[in-house]
């Protein structure tokens, strides 16, 4: 162990305490009984003792990090346990680590004294404070891991830890969300393994100080070392993968509208504003560290940033559940967030606007969703509602409430005097910056991706506006609605909602005082410039705002118009997303549950029925097989038999079922009647006998190992081959 031993105590206390506090509210049982031999009164004071020995835990963490900032001029900011899971772990404190450090504690703190009043009358308290500062501790060593291993590392404990946040009311929507969230975390973190696998093989190291040098030395075509630029972009693309999963990026996105509105709001709060940014930690390192300059990389990047960006506020403008909203909210605004660091790839050593803009962005955008989703929390915590047709007009007599939420919408609505127009602000620059650069017929494109993001900003505006005149303005249809979330918060509720809001109307008027500052200070990890000048407040920065809130009154007024209905003599928000868009239902889990659940159950079952090599023999007729499946389809929809506006799901759908149809036709002949119309039927109530297989399959721990085991073999493939 070398380094400054301070750093490790950072990471390592929340773990300790989650122990400590766990113990403390742990309920009494005697041996033999089944019942708590504890009075009620007894058991409130020890449940009492238990949250402000979570809070005492926080600060005495917030100690430790002003000790670590002084000791870091003296001993060092880093710290290295070499041999640690072969590779060793490592740990920096400077720069973008400090802050975002103290970002987390900041959350941290803020969403207990929240928690202490929201969790009153639930159950599972004891779990979710375990496993709260459990992630807590797995969230710092992310930040400040000096190089990716440790980052994967602490990345998966956050993952798993967290998991418990989505599950925490263990109903079946709960159940499912919780699924998809691990699924898409375990996932995203093998892919994102075997990127760590492949950028070590070609550079010998993964030290984020280490892999500019060591990857540009491929990637501009040295002769040097034992990789490629192949092998370097698919790297960074299983990497890009794993982190970007976790941040909720398109089409990674699948987990955030549903985890939201099931989780706890102090857990939807730090999910959204801090597990969200973990993700985005690691594209900055892709983005700056591996990649900076390389325009290949900044147009996938481009692309990525202005899907998520559109989409997510999309579906923010169809929404009709306040934590879905601002769950689809959060993708559109790490979608901003991804287009900036797309920028600050594209402009490399003059990118200092772009990301100052982009580090900002995630500050701030991790202060507005601690803001707002406790207001969402402050309502649902009355009236165990979340559906704006059942809370409308909720907050009229609560002006706390309002004040709060007013001050995070106006926030990420990015409107002047408030931080989020300085994030947004500094990236459109940066954006304009490019663009300028490129000149002629190249910056068309740059020009649309400008459209975009002032399009992208005034549906951000649409949908707050939505959501503050729904729970602000309009009249309730039942005032006991409005007595409930009349009444006051107790003093700790107050404060956890008024710090962040406060923060957000300094920082937005002051700029002047931390801009060229937080530049020079992040620089660790943007290898910016200082930003030597810039008039926030001019006529031209002020003129994006303007075209981004006549866009978000249009946004608004489609809103209104459109996805409102009337009914019993009122107009009431209407869901018209179309359910069959839901990206995870109509591809991830047919293909993951369904497809590949298929095509092992009859390969492996149908292997110990004829010899091994007789399956290549078959390879021509499977091919054949899949060929006729999609002529059929292609007659199917030239004689109308599906209708153009069920096209597309009609594809993906025919398609799977096509292959998983010809794949049993091979494997279990005597198992498939000859249909004249196979893909319209559901193949897996018609095959019993395959079902049964197929479950038999799917519940067998083999078949994740026979996953693993594949994955395996394709790495190492590709590495002996490549």
């Amino acid at each position: 162990m070398d380094g400054n031993i301070i750093l490790l105590n950072l990471i390592l206390w929340p773990m300790a305490s989650a122990v400590i506090c766990y113990l403390s509210g742990w309920k009494k049982t005697p041996y033999g009984s089944e019942g708590s031999t504890e009075s009620e009164t007894e058991m409130r004071v020890r449940k009492h003792f238990r949250d402000h020995l979570v809070i005492a835990s926080i600060v005495l963490e917030c100690v430790l990090y002003c000790m670590c900032i002084i000791s870091a001029s003296k001993a060092g900011s880093g710290l290295r346990i070499d041999g640690f899971c072969g590779l060793g772990i490592g740990f920096k404190f400077e720069g973008f680590r400090i802050i975002y450090v103290g970002v987390a504690l900041l959350m941290w703190m803020m969403t207990a004294l929240f928690s202490m009043e929201y969790f009153e009358h639930y159950r599972n308290r004891n779990r979710y404070y375990f496993f709260y500062l459990m992630t807590l501790g797995a969230t710092l060593g992310v930040f400040m891991s000096e190089d990716l291993y440790t980052a994967f590392i602490f990345f998966e404990i956050m993952s798993f830890t967290s998991y418990t946040w989505v599950a925490h009311d263990e109903k079946p929507g709960a159940m499912k969300a919780a699924g998809t969230y691990l699924a898409v975390a375990v996932i995203g973190g093998l892919v994102m393994l075997m990127g760590l696998m492949l950028l070590y093989y070609c550079t010998g190291t993964l030290k984020i100080d280490e892999l500019y040098p060591a990857c540009h030395m491929i990637l501009d075509n040295w002769n040097w070392g034992s990789g490629s630029p192949g092998m370097i972009y698919a790297a960074g693309i299983c990497i890009l993968f794993g982190f970007g999963a976790k941040a909720g990026m398109f089409p990674l996105h699948i987990w955030l509208p549903k985890a939201h509105p099931v989780a706890p709001a102090p857990a939807s709060a730090l999910l959204s504003g801090i597990l969200t940014k973990s993700g985005v930690y690691g594209v900055l390192i892709l983005c700056f560290e591996i990649f900076r300059g390389v325009k290949t990389w900044g147009i996938i990047m481009l692309v990525l940033g202005v899907l998520t960006m559109f989409i997510g506020a999309v579906l923010a403008v169809f929404s009709v559940d306040l934590k879905r909203t601002l769950a689809c909210s959060s993708m559109s605004q790490i979608g901003f967030i991804l287009t900036g660091c797309a920028t600050s790839v594209f402009l490399n050593e003059e990118n200092s606007l772009a990301a100052a803009g982009t580090v900002l962005y995630m500050v701030n955008h991790s202060i507005f969703k601690l803001v707002l989703f406790m207001c969402a929390g402050a309502v649902y915590m009355r009236l165990h509602k979340l559906d704006l047709n059942a809370i409308r007009g909720c907050g009229r007599k609560n002006p706390l409430l309002k004040v709060c939420f007013a001050a995070g919408a106006l926030g990420i609505m990015g409107v002047p005097l408030f931080s989020g127009y300085i994030s947004k602000t500094l990236i459109h620059e940066g954006i304009v910056e490019y663009m300028h650069e490129l000149g002629g017929m190249a910056m068309v494109s740059i020009k649309a991706v400008e459209i975009l993001f002032l399009l992208s900003g005034g549906m951000t505006i649409g949908y707050m506006i939505k959501l503050f005149i729904a729970i602000f303005v309009e009249k309730p249809s039942d005032v006991a609605v409005t007595e409930k979330v009349g009444k006051r918060f107790k003093l700790t509720s107050a404060l956890a909602l008024i710090v962040p809001s406060v923060i957000i109307v300094v920082c937005g008027c002051v700029p002047s005082l931390y801009i060229d500052k937080l530049s020079v200070f992040m620089s660790d990890i943007t290898h910016a410039h200082k930003i030597e000048h810039i008039s926030i407040f001019s006529l031209e920065n002020l003129k994006g705002f303007v075209i981004s809130l006549t866009l978000g009154l249009l946004v608004y007024l489609f809103i209104r118009k459109v996805l409102m209905k009337k009914e019993n003599e009122r107009k009431v928000y209407a869901d018209c997303w179309p359910k069959v868009l839901d990206l995870e239902e109509l591809i991830y889990r047919p293909v993951l549950l369904k497809l590949l659940p298929g095509l092992f159950a009859g390969l492996f079952t149908r292997l110990k029925m004829t010899e091994p090599l007789s399956l290549f023999k078959k390879v021509p007729d499977l091919f054949a097989a899949l060929f006729k499946a999609l002529i059929r389809l292609t007659e199917l929809i030239w004689n109308g038999t599906v209708k153009i506006g069920k096209v597309f799901g009609f594809i993906v759908s025919c398609f799977g079922e096509s292959v998983i149809y010809s794949i049993k036709k091979l494997f279990f002949k005597e198992l498939v009647e000859d249909k004249k119309n196979p893909v319209l039927e559901k193949l897996y109530t018609r095959f019993d006998a395959g079902d049964r297989v197929l479950r038999i399959v799917e519940a067998t721990i083999s078949y994740s190992i026979i996953w693993l085991m594949l994955g395996l073999i394709g790495t190492l493939m590709f590495l002996i081959f490549y």
